[in-house]
């Protein structure tokens, strides 16, 4: 049993993925997890979120992802909370087996194909470029399993089994549709490359000018309508949308790694590393004709609306590649079977990204693990209002509630587990996915300027105007407001309904 542990690397992969989980934290309902926690509980329960599931649903609508979770739970039994923790570190886990296969065809050498996964371990939150991405999310997020299935479909194409490969993709692809879309792209480059006759025909065209493999097929028809009014302002605000508009080291981490893949295509040549340097051709030429399209789809007005498909997180792929290529041939050349070597080699890798993810959530504990007492103040306002609200309770936060001090980026909707009016952070980007909610949106975020400064007055037009009859508060609440519960300068209070006023719950 030990020998087979040892031989197919699951006893190592499952201790760098111990290892990779603790660096990286874990923080259900954070940032993107607003939408997809959000959605799984919406499934499971649908008298959830009566005012506001648009705001979540229409991003799910080309993904099972929700559909899955939440057929898990029912079958299963297990609560929510542990289904999607258990299925966080299964992802990390699959991602990092792939990443060790991929490097076992690689490489030869077993200090490489360790090295090569334990880079990705330490790594799996870094930051793509100008993108807005890590490697992989603090929370179980679609494009973590996806990434893993991708990964798996590459290994497959490698040991020359390409159908087999086609079930992962399509597994991608209904997950993360757009993780599947670069996932497909590059395997067919990858499929191609590993063909005698084809690599030397995209060989010789790479010499001569960048070469350009058939792109996927965008499965949205609104991307080619004309952006609705206000849609552009609404986007402004999201720095990877505008890939001109990028600083110059986002575009060094854009096209260095584009640079450094032509270097090890051009370096592994001549030591007669076929697959090392079909594999760096591969990623060279589909990360050429990815770049292509994001330059044309981001610098052409009558195409903006493409934009939104986020067209660089192609190179959420290629950091994965890059990462895992530079530990394997940093661990074939100078770790090899040095101890000490390896030692510094960790500690130098993990310690710095453990340090960035405590700073990126310094008032929360770095693994919120289900059952555990809410230290943050927020979420312990959000903990009493699940609790002790009714299920159609809607509730006014402030367009900026998730950029408050202490908040960490904690979504309401997925953790109170009640409407909320809209938010001008996680709600705005969502509006990249059905810019038919702008509208809505710009009302919602509009009647909430000046928050800080609301008054009695204020909050009753709230109320008048979209029916949200709560607000939690982070400053002291009118004296006429009815609050059930006050704590470490949160409040959280009922809205008197004005004298004589009709109120009505719209979106």
């Amino acid at each position: 049993m030990k020998s087979w542990l040892l031989r197919t690397g699951a006893l190592p992969v499952l201790l760098f993925s111990v290892t990779g989980f603790l660096v990286m934290g874990y923080h259900p309902g954070a940032e993107d997890d607003a939408v997809y926690l959000a959605s799984v509980k919406a499934r499971l329960d649908p008298a959830l979120f009566p005012h506001d599931a648009v705001f979540f649903a229409v991003q799910m609508r080309a993904s099972l992802f929700d559909r899955a979770m939440a057929g898990f739970v029912r079958a299963t039994g297990i609560p929510l909370a542990w289904s999607e923790l258990l299925w966080q570190f299964a992802a990390i886990v699959l991602m990092l087996w792939a990443c060790w296969s991929l490097a076992s065809h690689l490489f030869s050498s077993a200090a490489a194909r360790w090295a090569g996964t334990a880079a990705v371990s330490a790594m799996l939150t870094l930051p793509v470029a100008g993108t807005g991405i890590y490697l992989a999310d603090q929370y179980l997020h679609p494009r973590n399993l996806a990434s893993a299935l991708v990964l798996f479909a590459v290994t497959r194409i490698l040991a020359r089994r390409p159908l087999y490969a086609v079930p992962l993709v399509a597994g991608a692809l209904l997950l993360h549709p757009m993780m599947g879309t670069y996932g497909a792209s590059f395997c067919v480059m990858l499929a191609l490359t590993m063909s005698d006759r084809v690599r030397r025909k995209i060989d010789s065209l790479l010499r001569a000018r960048a070469a350009a493999p058939a792109a996927g097929v965008i499965p949205f028809g609104w991307l080619f309508r004309p952006a609705p009014p206000g849609w552009v302002e609404a986007m402004r605000a999201h720095h990877w949308f505008w890939l001109f508009q990028w600083t110059w080291y986002e575009w060094l981490g854009a096209l260095g790694p584009l640079a450094l893949f032509w270097f090890l295509w051009r370096w592994a040549r001549p030591r007669g590393e076929q697959a090392l340097e079909r594999f760096a051709l591969a990623v060279l030429v589909n990360a050429v004709f990815q770049q292509a399209v994001a330059m044309v789809v981001c610098g052409t007005p009558r195409l903006l609306t493409l934009a939104t498909v986020e067209p660089m997180r192609y190179l959420n792929l290629v950091y994965v590649f890059m990462v895992l290529l530079g530990g394997a041939l940093l661990g074939r050349h100078l770790l090899t079977r040095k101890a000490l070597r390896w030692v510094v080699f960790l500690v130098v890798a993990n310690a710095p990204m453990f340090a960035a993810q405590r700073a990126l959530f310094p008032a929360s504990p770095h693994l919120e693990f289900p059952g555990r007492t809410p230290q943050n103040r927020w979420l312990q306002a959000f903990a009493w209002i699940r609790q002790n609200t009714p299920k159609d309770a809607y509730f006014a936060l402030g367009p900026d509630y998730l950029t408050q001090p202490g908040e960490d980026m904690h979504g309401f909707r997925a953790l109170a587990e009640r409407s909320a009016l809209a938010d001008a952070v996680k709600d705005g980007s969502v509006l990249s996915k059905a810019p038919g909610l702008v509208p809505g949106w710009r009302a919602q975020v509009g009647a909430q300027e000046g928050w800080e400064h609301f008054q009695a007055a204020d909050f009753e037009r709230l109320r008048t105007q979209f029916g949200a009859g709560w607000v939690l508060l982070d400053f002291p609440p009118p004296a006429s407001f009815d609050c059930r519960w006050r704590q470490n300068g949160l409040s959280i209070c009922r809205i008197p309904v004005p004298p004589g006023a009709l109120t009505e719950s719209r979106q």
